[in-house]
């Protein structure tokens, strides 16, 4: 068993991409791991990739944007785990990439309300539990995207809400210090999986050309979440970006 085995993680969006990836990485490493995503057959579907014991896999259907519903997620993985080590702030979504005129007010409401009011309801409920835990503390990953540093064209909803995960990063950082509790924030860049397959077939870049991009093996993400909670809670990696080296993010526009 490893160092990290017995550990307690819940990861949100957990059913494909970044999310499937971290869970895979974690459960490799002995956590025990909770998984939250909108559908059961994804979720399930990262469970008999893990090949893991049942008994280390709690898979919830849960809409982050809901808070009698993410309360429900993180009651159900404190009555199965007895306690929680680490949140992956992972579940989000984006708009149609159009001027921002053309947006409807419930696209970029959707947009919000998973990407960071989502952040927010999984936070508070991960925080109760870690403060009144013993032992206490744990650590919350917040997934930021290279959005948090500088915007594609026409992706105001997305951006937006990145960055202000940034803020809510800091904050949590900030405030759980006295509690043990310690929050990093990691900025991906083109992580190969279905949300950036279009990459390869070319996006809009800020001179007004579409390119492909390259991207980089989602597994690479998973092995970096692992390593940020590897760390005891004296330390922290509080900003992490991990990106295909090839991508147009140093120097874009």
């Amino acid at each position: 068993m490893t160092e990290q085995a017995d550990r307690i993680a819940l990861v949100t969006g957990a059913g494909t991409g970044v999310g499937r990836a971290a869970a895979l990485a974690l459960l490799k490493k002995g956590y025990r791991v909770a998984l939250l995503g909108r559908r059961l057959e994804p979720l399930e579907e990262t469970a008999r990739t893990s090949n893991a014991d049942n008994d280390r896999i709690l898979a919830i259907t849960c809409d982050v944007s809901s808070p009698a519903e993410v309360s429900h997620a993180f009651a159900a993985c404190l009555e199965k785990f007895g306690r929680l080590d680490l949140l992956f702030n992972n579940a989000g979504i984006g708009a149609r990439a159009v001027p921002l005129e053309e947006l409807d007010f419930e696209e970029w409401k959707q947009v919000v309300d998973i990407n960071l009011t989502g952040s927010f309801l999984c936070a508070r409920e991960a925080i109760r539990i870690m403060k009144a835990q013993s032992p206490r503390g744990g650590r919350i990953i917040n997934n930021g995207s290279i959005s948090a540093h500088v915007p594609r064209p026409f992706s105001a909803p997305y951006t937006a809400t990145k960055h202000a995960m940034t803020g809510l990063t800091r904050s949590i950082s900030l405030d759980g210090r006295d509690h043990d509790i310690v929050c990093g924030q990691i900025d991906i860049g083109n992580a190969a999986t279905p949300m950036t397959r279009r990459m390869t077939e070319g996006v809009a870049q800020a001179n007004g050309t579409v390119a492909a991009e390259p991207t980089m093996n989602v597994e690479s993400v998973g092995r970096a979440i692992v390593h940020m909670d590897s760390l005891p809670l004296s330390e922290n990696v509080l900003f992490m970006t991990v990106m295909a080296n090839r991508m147009p993010f140093v120097g874009r526009g």
